[in-house]
């Protein structure tokens, strides 16, 4: 059987990965590297294959990377073991990444929307609706009495020509010149173009 052979240190005498996060943690740069090293490629395998795009995925992993930098007095031995902290952190980043890229996608699809979608501001639309009502108000008061009951009666009650003859008890004829005299001077009354 042939026996395995290593380069540099041999696994014996190599500190355990748990040892170099705790040296680590009290700021050890050799300790960092040897953590680097052991785990740079588990880590960008784990993330390449969450992102699919390598760029981004070597991003994330030096994020990580300096995450454990930063955070590695938080790691746990008692929890599990460092490769799986690691890994955890590394998984977590990865997602965190799609999430991220998933709702930049959602802003800028609803942006998009809110682009073609014409604008509406409530409170004009009530204060020009008001103001209309009063001027069609205004230039109901400068009709005759009988031509306002006629356009009342039709325009706000929805009644026919037939009724409101039958209910002011006149010819249809009579009815249907008043609407049509009443409509005129609302008209002009709007400033209404044809």
């Amino acid at each position: 059987m042939k026996e395995p052979v290593y380069i540099g240190e041999s696994p014996s005498t190599a500190p355990d990965l748990s040892e170099l996060l705790v040296r680590v943690a009290q700021g050890d740069h050799e300790a960092f590297g040897g953590v680097y090293d052991a785990v740079c490629g588990p880590v960008f395998g784990l993330v390449r294959s969450i992102l699919r795009d390598p760029a981004q995925s070597e991003e994330v992993a030096q994020e990580v990377m300096v995450e454990v930098w930063r955070n590695a007095a938080r790691y746990r031995p008692e929890k599990g073991s460092a490769m799986a902290w690691i890994m955890t952190l590394a998984h977590r980043r990865a997602v965190d990444r799609v999430r991220s890229a998933q709702a930049s996608t959602d802003r800028e699809q609803r942006a998009a929307l809110l682009e073609h979608t014409p604008a509406f501001d409530e409170v004009t639309e009530q204060v020009e609706t008001r103001l209309e009502r009063e001027q069609v108000r205004r230039c109901l008061r400068t009709l005759t009495e009988l031509q306002r009951q006629s356009v009342t009666l039709a325009y706000y009650r929805g009644l026919t020509y037939r009724e409101v003859a039958e209910l002011l008890a006149l010819p249809l004829g009579t009815v249907k010149t008043r609407m049509r005299d009443g409509l005129i001077r609302l008209r002009d009354c709007l400033g209404v173009t044809a």
